[in-house]
């Protein structure tokens, strides 16, 4: 199977609501760049009393764009899907304006422990002041006037991830997990492969009709886009095979001819990609290192 088929047609209307469903509004905050594409969206549900989708960064215009879309009906509940600076720090504000609970998997933490001697790179990426008012586990249902959400963990792209089910809709907020214009982001010790993998498989069990991520316009055919970004995945797994089996050991000489193509701003990210799959394929006995796996390791095919 060939690998997704990006859409990168999207108009973002920056600050202004625009509807993408029945009970459903989306504002895109005007943040962009490589890894947000044109901004990181935030989504309103239901009619008079609804609940916020992923607030955004903490960025005064986009506050206001919100209360103005908000006026004259009651916010009951903020949910976040987790905890990059990019989604999560306007909650606090927008509960002190709206006295909104804030609900999301949990504190920000990492897939795994650190190695020794190790540094997060995603670390000033990350909001760690932010605690929810109620946890919420796998399955857990959130509701509100006509509407209800139910919280999906999707793990990978950090170990908080939540995907967000609108109830009787047939319509995800599948966040960062899934998203139309590109793949995900999936970063040692921040996130990790085995465990994205885990959540693909997941969504494919759903019948959703309809993602909305937290980047970009929708995705309308779910699960042949899943299947898609799975094949995806397992392409850049065989490739990093390949690269060690042609006698590459070290990461940034596999990045270099696995994404020839790429943006190079975006190798930084590609460096942290074919870590994540090295640490899975190690997990699977597949491939070696001396140590703890890192950017700077060096790795061979076990034979």
């Amino acid at each position: 199977m060939q690998g997704p088929e990006f859409d990168l047609d999207f108009k973002p209307a920056h600050g202004e609501a625009v509807t993408v469903a029945a009970g459903v509004e989306r504002i895109t905050v005007n943040n962009p760049g490589p890894f947000t594409f044109h901004g990181t969206n935030s989504y309103i549900v239901g009619r008079r009393s609804v609940a916020v989708i992923d607030p955004g960064p903490e960025d005064e215009a986009h506050f206001h764009a919100l209360m103005t879309a908000l006026e004259g009906r009651e916010v009951t509940h903020i949910a976040v899907s987790h905890t990059h600076r990019d989604h999560s720090p306007l909650a606090r504000r927008l509960r002190e304006a709206t006295g909104a609970i804030v609900v999301g998997e949990g504190p920000h933490r990492a897939a795994r422990p650190l190695h020794a001697g190790e540094t997060n790179p995603f670390a000033e990426s990350s909001d760690m002041e932010f605690v929810p008012d109620i946890a919420l586990h796998d399955g857990a249902r959130i509701e509100g006037d006509g509407w209800s959400l139910t919280a999906i963990a999707t793990p990978g792209h950090t170990a908080n991830h939540m995907a967000f089910g609108l109830g009787g809709t047939g319509i995800l907020f599948s966040a960062d997990h899934v998203m139309a214009w590109a793949t995900t982001i999936v970063a040692p010790p921040d996130g990790a492969m085995a465990d994205y993998m885990a959540s693909l498989d997941k969504l494919l069990l759903r019948d959703d009709r309809l993602y909305l991520p937290g980047h970009g316009g929708p995705v309308s055919e779910p699960a042949s886009f899943l299947r898609a970004l799975k094949a995806h995945r397992k392409m850049r797994e065989r490739a990093v095979l390949e690269r060690l089996r042609a006698g590459d050991r070290k990461i940034p000489d596999m990045v270099k001819v696995i994404y020839a193509s790429t943006d190079p701003r975006l190798h930084g990210a590609a460096a942290l990609s074919v870590l994540a799959h090295i640490e899975d394929l190690i997990e699977q006995g597949r491939i070696e290192t001396n140590g703890a796996p890192s950017l700077l390791g060096e790795y061979r095919p076990v034979t």
